[in-house]
């Protein structure tokens, strides 16, 4: 009896850990290009009526951890311009790269059939603002996310930071200000091994707490100031400009923050921008406009406090959706243009692309998401004199800067795995406390990234990270 007994409890454990190991499925795979056989990135790889998905990275390949539940599900590939492929997920092959043939629309045929129609650029883009309200959420609603934060100059990771996150957003007709909210859930990654002698930093922070616009970065000597106060000015720039606070409420949120007044998709969005039909291509089996962003007659102005982030000209292109005007994909390039902003841009930042922004968004119960945020900007960092050469001016200091450490820049990604409507769940998310600082180092939850969909890195990024990991001691396992 004793022995059934011991027999009967090891079955149990067995098929529990069984159940628990394989409660979930793991997809990994490439996504290439038919005729040319190069990667293609940002593909959207997903379960087909869920918003369980990611997408892949620059050398194409991507891993999806996949619910039991959805084992007889479709798993959907898709890039615009290309044919979809489509697999029930318990029939996906890991070890055959994934092929995608290209698919274009006759812009002339499609032009003829439609004549009440728009047919310029800007009329498309015009029709799709006009149709926003329809396409984007009506209602208060949870996304759960993934963030990597990388910060590098052109040798090395200097920083980088991996979380888990929430976005609570009341409604795409309120104000993003006052209605949306962020929090940091888990951290799986922080690493920091940035210097700590921005003169130009310090300045602008002790400018805003003093409220000296006339203070000047050439006054400043290194050896009289504290490190730990370095870092306070440091911080304090880090949320200032790559805060998720500032990304979701600003401008640079183009679509959810179009209503917000003074925005760049806003009433006066032909002053700054035009915008040019492109060609007609395939998404998942739709049409889709793509159209090409051009400047306007207006400088861009991001009006950002303390910073000089006026003088800009937009390029990139838009993707909208034929049949409901709903916008797929934006990928825009504020570029410096007005004298005082390439000059500005060149000596500070060694490049005239001060941002760098993609936004993707998938459908979701006839609604339009957000799916993923690329966002790229030049910050100032290594700048400044040195502890062991006190006495040098700054452009002295700046001089004697290697090129490739001086110039930092930040990459935010952002991959949106779940959204979550029911009116419960987000009263009980809205009860806890939200804490949005990115920044802030917490324990490592092993258990809870397990389970937890990430971005893929790429290989060459993976190697500079696994560098940046072994000179650091801040990660915590």
């Amino acid at each position: 009896m004793k022995t059934k007994s011991i027999q009967y409890i090891t079955v149990f454990i067995f098929s529990f850990c069984f159940t628990y190991g394989f409660s979930q499925v793991e997809l990994k795979n490439k996504v290439v290009d038919f005729t040319t056989l190069m990667p293609i990135e940002s593909a959207s790889i997903y379960i087909k009526n869920t918003t369980t998905g990611t997408v892949s990275n620059s050398d194409g390949k991507f891993v999806l951890l996949v619910p039991n539940e959805y084992a007889n599900d479709t798993l959907v590939i898709s890039s615009i311009g290309y044919k979809s492929f489509k697999s029930a997920v318990k029939d996906f092959d890991n070890s055959m790269e994934i092929f995608l043939e290209e698919d274009i629309a006759s812009l002339d045929e499609v032009v003829l059939v439609a004549e009440t129609r728009p047919k310029t650029g800007n009329d498309i883009v015009l029709r799709a603002l006009e149709r926003l309200p329809r396409n984007m959420p009506d209602s208060s609603y949870l996304q759960k996310g993934f963030l990597r934060h990388k910060e590098r100059n052109k040798k090395e990771f200097k920083w980088l930071i991996e979380s888990a996150i929430t976005v609570y957003d009341s409604s795409y007709n309120m104000n993003a200000a006052n209605n949306l909210k962020i929090n940091v859930d888990e951290v799986r990654k922080s690493y920091d091994l940035r210097d700590v002698d921005s003169l130009l930093t310090y300045t602008a922070y002790l400018q805003q707490r003093t409220n000296n616009r006339n203070l000047k970065a050439r006054n400043l000597r290194r050896d009289t100031i504290r490190t730990s106060t370095l870092v306070k000015a440091i911080k304090w720039n880090d949320t200032r400009v790559n805060g998720l606070q500032n990304l979701f409420e600003g401008k640079l949120n183009l679509v959810r923050n179009s209503a917000s007044s003074k925005a760049l998709f806003g009433e006066n969005i032909l002053d700054v921008h035009q915008f040019e039909l492109d060609t007609v291509l395939v998404d998942n089996e739709r049409k889709i406009y793509k159209i090409k962003i051009k400047e306007g007659k207006d400088y861009v102005n991001l009006k950002t406090k303390g910073i000089f982030n006026d003088g800009y000209k937009a390029e990139g292109w838009i993707y909208i959706y034929w049949d409901t005007y709903a916008i797929k994909k934006i990928e825009y390039n504020l570029i410096a243009a007005s004298p005082e902003q390439k000059s500005r841009s060149k000596a500070l930042f060694d490049t005239q692309i001060n941002h760098k922004l993609v936004l993707n968004y998938m459908e979701y119960e006839g609604k339009m998401y957000p799916n993923y945020i690329y966002y790229e900007t030049p910050k100032l960092v290594n700048v400044g004199s040195k502890p062991t050469e006190p006495r040098k001016s700054i452009d002295e200091a700046v001089a004697t800067y290697d090129k490739d450490e001086r110039y930092y820049y930040t990459v935010q990604e952002i991959l949106f795995t779940e959204v979550i409507l029911e009116p419960e769940k987000i009263q009980q998310a809205l009860a806890k406390k939200w804490d949005p600082d990115i920044f802030s180092i917490k324990p490592y939850n092993k258990n809870f990234w397990k389970n937890y969909n990430t971005l893929l890195e790429s290989d060459e990024d993976e190697q500079l990270i696994q560098d940046l990991t072994k000179r650091s001691s801040l990660y915590k396992d």
